[in-house]
């Protein structure tokens, strides 16, 4: 008898954690979208901002090759005259930032209009940096869809007027359905820091 109301105990707990997980998890993925919407472009309707930022990813993948090729576009469009690369300089795949500022340059985009922050370690120091240490107030970000809600709302609720621009991915169905995942998770953490600001580094 002990046994089974300890099981049903167990359960119950376990049962009301993940439809709390649930609950949270829902919450912050339509704060997210609610907060971003009308700030989510496409790359042929995107505004026109003093600078674009990019958000780093691990190198040599396609989702970083497409956030930087959009990049490209945009300043050769004349949608930006200036380049924030973003990143984790000492990221386990290497150099984010220097990768990205070399791909830029061999594809055209002059190294004068390029700045570089080695220090964004994730979405929220990257937004937070680019306001606080580079004093951006309006800019495009240039990241996947699925990504975009949550950067977007995270530049905002800094205080940047940003604009997400939707880069494409030579990504395979099953790895963006894995992203898009991990980022409902990770969109829990954004509306956290939104709420209670940490310290960028």
């Amino acid at each position: 008898m002990f046994r089974r109301r300890w099981v049903r105990r167990v359960l119950g707990a376990g049962l009301v954690a993940v439809v709390l997980a649930v609950l949270l998890t829902s919450a912050s993925v339509i704060w997210a979208y609610s907060a971003s919407v009308g700030h989510r472009h496409d790359l042929a309707d995107a505004p026109p901002a003093p600078v674009v930022i990019v958000f780093g990813a691990q190198v040599h993948t396609p989702f970083l090759a497409g956030r930087l090729d959009a990049t490209v576009e945009l300043v050769n469009a004349g949608k930006a005259k200036s380049v924030l690369v973003s990143g984790n300089a000492a990221g386990s795949s290497g150099d984010e930032t220097k990768e990205m500022t070399s791909y830029l340059v061999a594809r055209g985009v002059p190294a004068a209009k390029i700045v570089v922050d080695p220090y964004g370690l994730d979405t929220y120091d990257t937004c937070a940096r680019a306001v606080r240490v580079f004093d951006i107030r309006r800019a495009l970000l240039v990241t996947q869809a699925y990504h975009l809600p949550r950067a977007v709302s995270l530049c905002r609720g800094l205080g940047m007027d940003a604009e997400g621009v939707a880069a494409d991915c030579d990504c395979g169905a099953l790895l963006l359905f894995v992203n898009e995942v991990r980022e409902w998770f990770a969109t829990v953490r954004a509306l956290g820091d939104t709420i209670w600001p940490r310290t960028a580094d």
